[in-house]
């Protein structure tokens, strides 16, 4: 036996004797085969490519035929389910090619297919026509032979059944209806929380409301450009996201909703929905509605093609406060929207309004944080003879505030504390502490004039006796010279090392090394009665030591010495290049960084002038000859 091919079964579609259609997810019809073209009167080249509700519209003739609206219902429970759905008699009408309208009645079943992940990519719309058979059967109804009293109980019966029968197919088509919005205000609520930027997740309902609730949706938010025209207190709008049922109208909607009026007409719905924090409804001529409010241009051509003919507009608000509007419209082919997808529609506008509101208080917060942060770092001491870089860099899911500093100041004998710390935790309780360490660190350093482990051990009492109830580590260097040291150009730097990740120096040379303690110290805050050591260096004029926190080296899943030989390797690099003391620091965050950190980073870099520089002039680590 020879194997199928593509060919056969397509033939098997084509050749199959009951009326078939497949139709995408949005309902646009994809195939035909013979026996629906033949029953409908149709053919491929009209039909495909095009709205199965735009091929086959209602009966205008026929005000009570519903068979358009128990299609599009069963069509989207297929989709919404994933499940078959069975419809019972449906009487739809078949426009014919002179423009007439045929009776016709129908048994239809809708049939999902599914792709290896389960979701719906297309349906299978089988309808078979029963139109002979129920004119037969009215015949034989109407049929004298038939005594009065079997008549009577036949149309007794069959009336019986079929009210019994539409109860039944209401009931299952309202729990769909239920099923499907509660999987969609669930879909809603998914998106909204997912994300901090509250812009963008709004922007994303248009997708998730359409067609369920509507052909067509529009997100518009307000916004508080005052750009010359716009009258005094108008509203301003911009739209960050639209969709349309019918993907081949999708670019044109966008278009619209990119070009409509951007100040709101006095008076309009959109103007009355945003005033009054009320929905506005258009059951009907949303055309010639929405025409009258537009001014003459692209957006008014895009609206009549765009055709609508119902419309709901939906305040998003939150707290008193309304920062956009949720539009939904219907075609001429679609019933206005219910009572019942106004309700979900209006939960769906009040979660996204407090979503909105959620993120605009969010980035209050950040922007009050990083300025608290700002203040608490203050700008680094530049003496003379040397050049001090600093930065500092949150991690991406806090509030921009945390536990890292940098510092450096002179004290009253003229030499240069230099100092990075890290209390534990990077939220306002962190910067607190980190406010109070950092504080208790300067002025015991400037009132006592010590050395680097002095002003630890001073520290560490300190913390203990105020009661600051956190632990942190901390390296705190000075730079020292005796007038011998000046006469050599060079300079001793003299740290003590709470915890805290390594300083490294760079040579004139290019050479990189630790700056390692002789032995481990403890965090501060631990036990202030252990003293504590020093370790010294000479530096040669020209020398750079970086200084940080151990959000630069540090990952999770990797240990700390990962983080370090990475460091290591990127200083070696950037070592041998003429980098100012700016794009030193700047490259190693670049280098070291992953896009979104997960902790805090404070770096301090120093770099020795030559004997006699100036302040603020900076010298390039040079490549060695």
């Amino acid at each position: 036996m020879r194997p199928l091919s593509a060919l056969d079964f397509q033939r098997v579609f084509d050749e199959t004797p009951a009326p078939l259609l497949l139709l995408t997810p949005d309902f646009v019809i994809v195939r035909a085969n013979r026996a629906r073209l033949e029953v409908t009167a149709t053919t491929l080249e009209a039909t495909v490519g095009r709205g199965l509700f735009e091929v086959f519209p209602m009966n205008p003739d026929d005000p009570a035929a519903d068979g358009l609206v128990n299609l599009r219902d069963s069509l989207t429970l297929t989709r919404q389910t994933r499940l078959p759905q069975t419809m019972a008699v449906q009487k739809y009408d078949i426009p014919m090619p002179g423009g007439t309208y045929e009776e016709r009645f129908w048994s239809p079943r809708n049939v999902p297919i599914l792709d290896e992940d389960g979701e719906v990519v297309l349906l299978l719309h089988r309808s078979d026509d029963i139109t002979d058979y129920v004119h037969s059967r009215d015949a034989a109804q109407a049929s004298a032979e038939l005594s009065e009293r079997l008549r009577e109980r036949a149309e007794r019966v069959e009336h019986d059944l079929f009210a019994r029968t539409r109860e039944l197919e209401q009931l299952v088509a309202h729990l769909g209806r239920a099923t499907a919005r509660a999987e969609l205000l669930a879909g809603v609520t998914s998106e909204l929380t997912s994300t901090l930027d509250g812009e963008r997740a709004v922007g994303r309902l248009a997708r998730l409301v359409v067609p369920l609730l509507a052909d067509w949706c529009v997100v518009s938010l307000v916004t508080d450009d005052r750009r010359s025209g716009h009258r005094a207190g108008a509203r301003a709008l911009r739209d960050v996201g639209s969709w349309h049922a019918e993907g081949a109208v999708r670019p044109v909607l966008a278009e619209y909703a990119a070009t409509r009026l951007q100040v709101l007409h006095p008076g309009s719905l959109l103007d009355q929905a945003l005033g009054t924090g009320q929905p506005q409804v258009q059951p009907a001529r949303a055309l010639e509605y929405l025409r009258s409010v537009l001014e003459p241009g692209r957006a008014r051509d895009l609206v009549t093609e765009l055709a609508p003919e119902s419309l709901l507009i939906l305040p998003l608000r939150a707290r008193g406060r309304t920062l956009g509007a949720l539009t939904l419209a219907n075609g001429a082919t679609r019933s206005p929207i219910t009572a019942e997808e106004t309700a979900t529609a209006t939960d769906i506008a009040g979660r996204a309004g407090l979503a909105l509101d959620n993120a605009r208080l969010y980035r209050r917060q950040r922007e009050l944080a990083e300025a608290l942060q700002r203040s608490l770092l203050t700008e680094p001491a530049q003496p003379d003879h040397l050049q001090v870089a600093v930065r500092y860099t949150p991690a991406a899911e806090t509030a921009q505030v945390g536990g890292d500093w940098y510092d450096s100041f002179v004290q009253p004998c003229g030499s240069t504390i230099l100092t990075v710390g890290d209390v534990l935790g990077h939220d306002t309780e962190a910067a607190a502490a980190m406010a109070q360490v950092r504080s208790l660190l300067r002025g015991i350093a400037v009132a006592a004039d010590a050395g680097p482990a002095a002003v630890l051990t001073g520290v560490d009492r300190a913390m203990v006796a105020l009661q600051v109830g956190t632990t942190a580590t901390a390296v705190v260097a000075r730079l020292e010279q005796t007038e011998q040291e000046a006469r050599r150009g060079v300079q001793r730097l003299v740290w003590s090392n709470a915890g805290h990740p390594p300083p490294v120096l760079i040579t004139p040379r290019a050479e990189v090394s630790w700056l390692q303690a002789p032995a481990a110290e403890l965090l501060l805050g631990v036990l202030p009665e252990v003293p504590r050591g020093e370790s010294v260096a000479e530096l040669e004029a020209g020398s750079t030591v970086l200084f940080y926190t151990d959000g630069l080296v540090e990952r999770r899943g990797e240990v700390l010495d990962d983080g370090l030989a990475r460091l290591h390797g990127t200083l070696d690099e950037l070592a041998s290049r003429s980098l100012t003391l700016d794009d030193l620091c700047e490259a190693v965050l670049q280098r070291m960084l992953p896009q979104r950190p997960e902790d805090d980073v404070a770096l301090l870099a120093v770099r020795l002038h030559p004997h006699g520089g100036r302040r603020g002039q900076d010298t390039p680590v040079r490549t060695p000859v």
